[in-house]
């Protein structure tokens, strides 16, 4: 029963992290007045779906060693997306100025008129609203950020992940 609590406790930590950095991001948003790009909206959707997953995860609570691994795997799937999204724009930023792509249509206005496929390909090729870097904390950009807080939010799927496949049953 001892694994069966320390998984869920697991869980329930990767939610907790998930709330604290939507907190942050909406917080910046709605005081601060900083005002979400497309690759940040991205971001979102995966603390948003990993949080979903470990929620899900701790609530339903599979006994099993495959279902806990499932979970685990379907919250390491998540974390990778937002990663990778926050990193990519990291490097975004990280571009000279003369070879930042130009600015695009808003993701309402993609939404409207694209079809999925072509408005997650166009906001993943990033544009220069994308590249401008509003605020910093600590010398990081806030993407900089967000990829630290994905790469400490993944230690808790693995560690789901490690625990599910040590159990004996």
């Amino acid at each position: 029963m001892a694994v069966s609590g320390a998984w869920r406790q697991m869980a329930l930590g990767g939610v907790a992290l998930c709330l604290l950095m939507m907190a942050v991001a909406l917080g910046l948003e709605h005081i601060g007045g900083l005002e979400p790009c497309p690759l940040c909206v991205f971001q979102r959707i995966g603390v948003i779906a990993t949080g979903v997953v470990l929620a899900v995860a701790a609530g339903h609570h599979p006994a099993g060693r495959s279902g806990r691994g499932l979970y685990a795997l379907l919250a390491l799937v998540a974390v990778a997306g937002g990663g990778f999204v926050a990193g990519r724009h990291v490097w975004l930023q990280s571009l000279p100025a003369d070879q930042v792509p130009s600015c695009g249509p808003g993701l309402d206005y993609m939404l409207e008129v694209l079809p999925m496929q072509e408005v997650i390909a166009t906001v993943l090729s990033g544009s220069g609203e994308c590249a401008n870097i509003a605020a910093s904390f600590a010398g990081l950009s806030l993407p900089a950020w967000t990829l630290i807080g994905f790469i400490g939010l993944a230690c808790f799927p693995l560690a789901m992940l490690w625990q599910a496949y040590r159990q004996t049953s």
